[in-house]
């Protein structure tokens, strides 16, 4: 069967999911892989392969039977050691091998970005130690948040407002990290008026951006997003300068998802993900392409006119509450039925096969005529659809 490309998927979360799916409509043979099978991407791929990618012989033999054009990570816990290797042997690593690793660890992105690239960001340090933590909180100030390095979706973070509770947040990093580096970020506790991810798209013929992404989150972990943000122009423009010249130090092509604190007119640089964004899930429906849609173009060198915004949109997710692997939905019909003309609202349920505590199951996507309308919409959305465990 002939295709566009091969694409080497690694992580098949929901992000994965849609991205195969905008890539197969676009004619690409996708090969999804996970550390479990049945991950919501390999249900719609054309293959699928089920190992760590924390073992790096294991992903050069996949890499070796599979000879992708293109290898696409859409997790952080990957052996981005062995992705450099691969890359310079010439392998296409996307964005690139140097961004995949860097932003896999919040110690190199933020040290690019504030000390290399001279962008704004808080005062921070890191540490490997409790004492370490200690010291890191008297630079930073309290209250302070306390990070792994290495983590996803938030977890392992918290608010520290008491040099008390610094144990407590030290241990809580460590066991929520990625991968095997007892090391955590202890940052100054920004009092922001809000949060916005600037979807940023490099492509063979410059840079492009999605209208700011606004959100909010829980635990460390977003829970509902909605574009577009309110955002001064000037703010929005300084973002725009910090994003362009993060993405272009780190080259390739594709959607990076960059992390902005908005306080008054000052953008404040936080995180970047050289992949597409959680909180940018909104795009399904605010957007007449999907970041999955503009990071799949963008990697493959096909053209993007622009990007344009359908009007205005939200998010929100749905949650398990415990662990389960017996369990089925409930309530889709109400969530559906409290759409009508001029406010849309639609539900994507993942596939994921077993659920956790705080586990995102699905997602609901509502667009109105205002933004607050369709936050409340999808918020409602969400509250309706329930998981019934057996």
């Amino acid at each position: 069967m002939a295709f566009t490309a091969k694409i080497l998927l690694l992580g098949s979360g929901e992000l994965g999911r849609e991205f195969a799916i905008s890539a197969k409509r676009l004619g690409a043979h996708v090969i999804a892989c996970d550390s479990y099978a049945g991950a919501p991407a390999m249900q719609v791929a054309d293959g699928s392969e089920v190992f760590s990618m924390l073992d790096g012989q294991a992903l050069r033999q996949v890499v070796e039977r599979h000879r992708p054009d293109f290898i696409v990570p859409e997790v952080e816990a990957i052996r981005t050691e062995m992705l450099i290797t691969l890359e310079a042997e010439g392998h296409n690593v996307v964005p690139s091998a140097r961004a995949t690793q860097m932003t896999m660890n919040r110690d190199a992105i933020r040290s690019l970005a504030a000390e290399e690239l001279g962008l704004r960001t808080c005062r921070y340090s890191f540490a490997e130690t409790l004492e370490e933590v200690r010291q890191a909180a008297e630079h930073s100030g309290l209250p302070c948040v306390v990070k792994p390095v290495m983590s996803s979706s938030g977890k392992g973070q918290s608010t520290v407002r008491s040099a008390g509770d610094l144990e407590r947040a030290w241990r809580y990093a460590v066991d929520n990290m990625r991968g095997d580096r007892p090391r955590v970020i202890v940052e100054e506790f920004i009092e922001f008026d809000h949060e916005i991810t600037l979807l940023t798209i490099r492509t063979r013929q410059g840079i492009l951006f999605c209208p700011a992404v606004g959100h909010r989150q829980e635990l460390g972990d977003y829970r509902e997003s909605w574009q577009p943000a309110a955002v001064s122009q000037r703010a929005l423009n300084d973002a725009k300068a910090m994003a362009e010249r993060v993405v272009e130090d780190l080259g390739g092509y594709g959607l990076f998802g960059v992390e902005f604190f908005i306080k008054a007119e000052e953008a404040i640089f936080s995180e970047l993900s050289p992949r597409p964004h959680d909180t940018g899930m909104v795009t399904l429906v605010s957007q007449t392409l999907s970041e999955f849609d503009l990071h799949a173009r963008a990697i493959m060198g096909l053209p993007i006119a622009e990007v344009t915004l359908r009007g205005p949109s939200a998010s929100a997710v749905i949650l398990a509450d415990r662990e389960a692997q017996d369990f089925a939905y409930e309530g889709l019909a109400e969530a559906l039925a409290i759409g009508a003309p001029g406010a849309e609202v639609d539900v994507r349920i993942f596939g994921k096969p077993v659920t956790r505590s705080n586990r995102r199951m699905g997602v609901a996507l509502a667009s109105a005529d205002d933004v607050e309308r369709a936050r409340a919409l999808a918020s409602e959305a969400a509250r309706r659809v329930t998981i019934r465990y057996s």
